[in-house]
């Protein structure tokens, strides 16, 4: 954990069976404690499985894999059938309508995600929801820490057939997993995630409330994304006050993000281990203003070709027209760029004498012959200063 690669996804409390539990960070991070509650053999699992140290893809498709986006079936715009979900959840509501039919349909007994916690709305938690009213009531994007692996144990403990939507990096710990816990495999019927940009301390939001002069105890509703797309940030308090703020007016700054270590090196953004990856689809990477909503989603194995096909025949779901892999690039020109910066990165890393995440199948490697000597050289030197100022230490 002190590599500062650790994103705080949870699988500890699954390991541990809930001794070392997730606790928030003076900056606003989630992290295991206490560091010494590992026997050797849970952390042998979790140096095995934990996406701080390892990443791989994981997809049953015979298709040779695109160097950026990995193996897809399918690419395309899609959105919720449901008016109301497309308008209430983030983007198009796709992973809220995948997750309400899996449950609609009896193909899953839960879904197991992440959302607000009751009594704290600035902040998640993980939770199992067995009915398609609440995967809609925990809706919606989440920026902040989220944690959704400590449920995981729990989840499995049920011995019923369940969904997970949860980070990229998040279902890569989890496919690792599976191979010390064949219950992953028995069980979990379909895994969803988000193309993700990263996640930001909790700094990031208290940041936000300060500058609207509001304390967190205050806090009745903090709402990141979600009804519109993009949809204002809102913020609403006990005593009737409300506040929003645009997704530009929120994003713009992007030295205010706040962002986890981690996510800079992160070398599955784009959901390799799901079976179903959803993003947004603004050309040239950024919304112009507000639209119905939209996502361009990506078909990663047969699980999810099969899940996609039913959800549209119910109505479920929506589909759109094709997205061929180099539009796609269009869509999430910052993706690409950060792929490609990777393995001159992680050169950055192993000069400095940093741990770097090990990778297979992911073609970083390939990706970073795409750099001319000077981008290389300027991506090297710059990671060797921000590990020597210390910017990777926890």
């Amino acid at each position: 954990m002190t590599s500062g690669l650790c994103i705080g996804c949870g699988l500890c409390e699954t390991v541990t069976e809930q001794r070392v539990q997730m606790q928030p960070t003076g900056a606003g991070s989630l992290r295991p404690a206490p560091l010494d509650g590992f026997s050797a053999e849970e952390e042998a699992q979790l140096l095995a499985a934990c996406p701080g140290t390892v990443a791989s893809p994981r997809s049953d498709l015979d298709s040779e894999p695109d160097d950026v986006w990995g193996r897809v079936s399918d690419m395309r715009l899609a959105w919720a059938g449901d008016p109301d979900v497309r308008f209430r959840a983030a983007t198009g509501g796709v992973l809220t309508a995948l997750g309400m039919h899996l449950l609609d349909s009896g193909q899953a007994a839960f879904v197991l995600h992440v959302g607000t916690d009751p009594t704290a709305p600035m902040r998640s938690r993980w939770v199992m929801s067995e009915s398609s009213t609440e995967v809609l009531e925990n809706a919606g994007s989440w920026y902040g820490p989220t944690a959704p692996l400590a449920g995981l144990g729990p989840a499995l403990d049920r011995r019923e057939p369940f969904a997970v939507i949860a980070k990229p990096c998040d279902l890569g710990a989890l496919h690792a997993y599976a191979s010390i816990d064949p219950r992953v495999n028995e069980l979990v019927v379909a895994r969803l995630t988000m193309v993700c940009g990263g996640q930001s301390r909790f700094e990031k939001s208290q940041d936000v409330i300060s500058a609207l002069g509001v304390d967190e105890s205050e806090v009745s509703l903090f709402r990141y994304r979600g009804y519109g797309n993009p949809g204002p940030t809102r913020v609403e308090t006990h005593d009737g006050r409300s506040f929003e703020l645009s997704y530009n007016e929120m994003w713009d700054d992007e030295s205010g993000w706040k962002t986890e270590s981690r996510c800079t090196v992160c070398p599955d953004a784009l959901g390799e281990a799901a079976d179903v990856a959803a993003a947004d689809a603004w050309p040239g990477g950024g919304p112009t203003g507000e639209d119905e909503g939209f996502n361009g989603i990506m078909v990663r194995s047969a699980a999810g070709a099969a899940l996609v096909a039913s959800a549209d025949s119910a109505g479920a779901l929506v589909l759109g027209d094709p997205i061929t892999v180099r539009e796609y690039d269009d869509l999430q020109p910052h993706q690409v760029r950060k792929k490609v910066a990777l393995s001159a990165r992680y050169e950055g890393f192993t000069l400095a004498g940093h741990p770097v995440i090990e990778t297979s199948g992911l073609r970083i490697d390939a990706l970073g012959a795409r750099l001319s000597d000077e981008d290389r050289i300027r991506e090297i030197d710059g990671t060797v200063r921000r590990v020597n100022a210390g910017r990777y230490s926890e």
